[in-house]
């Protein structure tokens, strides 16, 4: 673990920094899988609003 003595032997840790990086753009297939998990998110939020329409709907008909 990194630390430093200071005055009078009292120890001082610090964190360890993590390795910066430069982030890089997605590429043309990551961008066509982030499409379509966009659409299939879409379809399934969708799915689930008309669902719960319909049945709030035809909550008191029996």
């Amino acid at each position: 673990m990194p630390y430093t003595t200071e005055e009078g032997g009292r120890l001082n840790n610090f964190a360890v920094e993590p390795k910066i990086y430069e982030a890089q753009p997605p590429s043309a297939s990551q961008q066509r899988n982030y499409i379509i998990m966009g659409v299939g998110a879409a379809l399934l939020v969708g799915g689930l609003l008309t669902v719960a329409v319909y049945a709030s709907s035809n909550a008191g008909v029996s």
